[in-house]
C-alpha cells in the first residue's frame, strides 16, 4: 500500500514538472505560425503592385533678357580716372536709349578702382621696385529687358560704343521665362497622366485591377536648349540660360496596388 502511494506521487510529480515543457513547446509553435503566417502576408501584399514612368515635355520661348557688359578706364590719378570712365557711362547710356532701351532696364554697378604698378625683378623673380602707373577703374551694367530683340541687337553689335573710345566688353546674353512655375506645374500635370496611362495599358493587358496609389515621385526639372537631346541633362537637374528657345522636360514615377 505504501509503495503505491510512493508511485502516485512520483506520477504526479513526473506530469507537475513536464507541464511547463509542454506550455513553452506549444507557445514556439503557434509564435512560429505566427511568424510564417505574417511573412507569406507581407510576401502576398508588396507583390501585388505595379508601376510606371512617365514624362512630359514643353518647348517655350524666353521672355525676359539679361545682358552684362563692362568698361574700363585708366589715368595716372583717380580722380581722372574717375572723370574719364563718368564720361564713358554718360556715352553707353545714351547708346543704349537710343537703341530702344528705357532707364529702368539699365542698372551700373558700383565703379571698382585698382592702383596700377610696374614691378622690376631680379633674376630670381623677386620684386626690387614698385613704382606706381596710375589707377584702372571699372564699372560693370546690367540690362534686364523684355525687348529680347533689341537687346540681342545692341549686344552683337557694341562697335559704336568701341569707336566712341569706350573700352566695352560684353557677355554673352541670358535668357529666362518669367512664367516658368506655371510651365513646370502643366508639366507635372502631363507627366502624372503619362504615367497613370501606362498603368492602366499594362494592368488591361495583365487583366489585373488597379487599387490605391501607393506611392509616387516627381523626377528633377531639366530645361535645356530647344532640339539640344540629353546631352545636358544632369542628375541635379539643369537650367539653361544660354538659349532663347528651350524645352523643359520632367518625369513622373506612380506605383498602385493591386486588387
Amino acid at each position: 500500500m505504501q509503495s503505491t502511494e510512493n508511485n502516485v506521487r512520483q506520477a504526479a510529480g513526473n506530469g507537475g514538472s513536464a507541464m511547463p515543457s509542454v506550455i513553452i513547446s506549444v507557445s514556439v509553435i503557434i509564435s512560429c505560425l505566427i511568424l510564417v503566417s505574417g511573412f507569406l502576408l507581407y510576401k502576398s501584399t508588396a507583390g501585388h503592385s505595379i508601376s510606371a514612368t512617365g514624362s512630359a515635355s514643353v518647348d517655350f520661348d524666353s521672355d525676359l533678357i539679361v545682358w552684362r557688359g563692362s568698361f574700363s578706364a585708366h589715368d595716372d590719378t583717380a580722380k581722372q580716372a574717375y572723370a574719364s570712365i563718368k564720361q564713358d557711362a554718360t556715352i553707353v547710356k545714351k547708346y543704349l536709349q537710343s537703341n530702344g532701351l528705357s532707364e529702368s532696364e539699365i542698372v551700373f554697378n558700383s565703379v571698382d578702382i585698382t592702383q596700377r604698378h610696374n614691378d622690376t625683378y631680379d633674376n630670381n623673380g623677386n620684386v626690387i621696385s614698385s613704382v606706381p602707373d596710375g589707377y584702372d577703374l571699372t564699372q560693370g551694367i546690367v540690362i534686364t529687358s523684355s525687348n529680347i530683340d533689341a537687346v540681342e541687337k545692341i549686344s552683337r553689335d557694341i562697335s559704336s560704343l568701341l569707336d566712341s573710345g569706350v573700352e566695352f566688353v560684353s557677355n554673352p546674353p541670358e535668357y529666362y521665362c518669367t512664367t516658368l512655375d506655371s510651365v513646370k506645374l502643366d508639366l507635372i500635370d502631363k507627366a502624372t497622366q503619362n504615367a497613370r496611362s501606362r498603368i492602366d495599358i499594362m494592368a488591361k493587358d495583365t487583366g489585373a485591377s488597379i487599387g490605391k496609389l501607393q506611392d509616387s515621385t516627381l523626377g528633377v526639372f531639366q530645361i535645356t536648349a530647344k532640339n539640344s537631346g540629353t546631352d545636358d541633362y544632369s542628375y541635379a537637374g539643369w537650367l539653361d540660360t544660354t538659349s532663347r528657345q528651350k524645352t523643359a522636360t520632367i518625369t513622373v514615377n506612380l506605383r498602385y496596388s493591386l486588387k
